[in-house]
């Protein structure tokens, strides 16, 4: 069992739907707190005439939910018990037939028996506090739910398995040795305490500081297998924005026809691009018009343009460049972006070295056939930095966890300039244990109640 950071464990017992709000095969009524198995009890009669109270943990029953009156529906009743269970407290989880009336009537007839509404995330809340799990495991939790993509996945489940935690604890390790080091020879010089040495302590330093970076780094990339990016297909009429479109969301998305000017306005969807959720844009060609409602479409292509997250600028490669190419290459000069260059089984006009002038990452392309598709998974990857990702090895998933490591960060650069400036050890040792707290914080052992509160405020209710 974990350290629950001094919070006093809730006397009340929760209950809520814990499976989601729309008719399913099967819904799920959860109850945790000290009252739990006597409060099921009040609304659930085994077909065998055992009561909760009398059987073992990860045991089930058989039976009938009521609400004191009428029968409700049929039921299994899972019983889980103190401290075995995943809030730490004594669990029943009642499942029925997924009715949405259902399911309300058997929460309804919950509460009456003596249960309150959970909050948002009440249920992972009482694991964390009561010592179950760690705060980044907590997190990990709605990753874990919400994850888009194979990579998503396995890294919001390294999380919960403790992947980040474990990382953070090895870092705070190398600090806290350094630490206790600095201490004991400052405080005791008496005793026969080996000198620190400053090239050692720099070293130790050094390692820390690259780990931490390593990890700010990798969070963009982290962030884009989670949460997909934004991302615009962009470029002048008739180069194949819509049919790259197409292929993309593998179905017709976009209007295709021979004619300039087809797409007036912004066409939306998310795909999965390798492990990548893409929101993508499929926007108007970006040229001059006096056409006014294509005009309106062009001033939307150039406001995407302005808010994406990634630029897949497409061009013609059977057409030289001119201006409304140069245009555009010039609109997302400051943007990450991979020149896509569209119908590569005609034969070639396109100005290649200009756009290698422009772009690291150029994919050669058949929209229409689909030719070049996994070139353009790796450019993504690349461009994402997708590719550099391991989920195994532990991400950062929140922006408070970057915070904090950051603030770590900031304060172990302290330590090193202090070291290499010569100055006086206990200015080192304050640093040092600056960024000790912050990833204490990180980890949940040093988290103030407003954090705990803000983590668990973005959880859904019944989990």
């Amino acid at each position: 069992m974990k350290n629950n950071n001094g919070y006093t464990p809730s006397t009340k017992t929760i209950a809520a739907i814990s499976t989601p709000q729309a008719p399913g095969g099967i819904g799920i009524v959860r109850i945790s707190g000290p009252q739990a198995k006597e409060i099921a009890g009040k609304v659930f009669l085994s077909r065998h005439g055992k009561t909760l109270e009398e059987i073992n943990g990860y045991t089930a029953l058989y039976g009938r939910v009521h609400d004191g009156e009428t029968d409700i529906d049929e039921a299994i009743a899972l019983n889980f018990t103190a401290p075995a269970s995943f809030t730490g407290e004594d669990v029943v989880e009642l499942s029925c037939h997924g009715g949405l009336y259902i399911m309300r009537r058997v929460l309804k007839a919950v509460f009456a028996a003596g249960a309150v509404p959970a909050g948002p995330g009440e249920f992972t809340r009482r694991a964390f506090l009561n010592g179950k799990i760690g705060l980044t495991e907590a997190e990990s939790i709605m990753q874990i739910i919400s994850a888009q993509g194979e990579q998503a996945a396995k890294a919001a489940l390294a999380g919960h398995d403790g992947a980040l935690e474990k990382k953070i604890i090895r870092i705070r390790g190398m600090l806290i040795e350094a630490a206790a080091h600095l201490s004991a020879w400052a405080d005791y010089p008496e005793d026969d305490i080996p000198e620190v040495n400053p090239e050692i302590l720099e070293t130790t330093l050094l390692t820390v500081k690259s780990e931490i970076e390593t990890l700010l780094r990798q969070f963009d990339a982290g962030r884009a297998i989670r949460e997909g990016v934004a991302t615009v297909i962009a470029g002048r009429p008739n180069v194949g924005k819509s049919t790259l479109m197409n292929l993309l969301a593998g179905c017709e998305r976009s209007i295709v026809t021979e004619y300039a000017g087809t797409t007036r306005d912004i066409v939306e969807d998310t795909v999965i691009l390798g492990d990548v959720p893409l929101c993508l844009s499929d926007t108007a060609g970006i040229h001059i018009t006096n056409d006014p409602v294509e005009k309106i479409g062009v001033d939307r292509a150039r406001g995407k343009l302005r808010e994406a997250q990634l630029v897949l600028a497409v061009f013609d490669s059977s057409q030289e460049l001119n201006e409304e190419d140069r245009e555009l290459i010039s609109a997302i000069r400051d943007s990450s972006a991979i020149a896509v260059v569209n119908k590569s089984d005609l034969p070639p006009a396109i100005d290649i070295k200009y756009i290698k002038k422009h772009f690291q990452q150029i994919v050669y392309i058949s929209a229409l056939s689909g030719d070049g598709l996994q070139e353009m998974r790796d450019a993504v990857a690349e461009v994402l930095r997708t590719s550099e990702l391991n989920p195994a090895d532990g991400i950062l998933f929140t922006e408070r966890q970057r915070d904090d490591a950051r603030r770590a960060g900031d304060c172990v650069r302290e330590a090193l300039t202090a070291v290499e400036s010569g100055v006086t050890l206990d200015a080192v040792t304050v640093s040092i244990e600056g960024a000790v707290s912050a990833l204490l914080e990180l980890t949940g052992e040093r988290a103030s109640e407003a954090v705990v509160d803000s983590v668990f405020s973005h959880f859904c209710v019944g989990k």
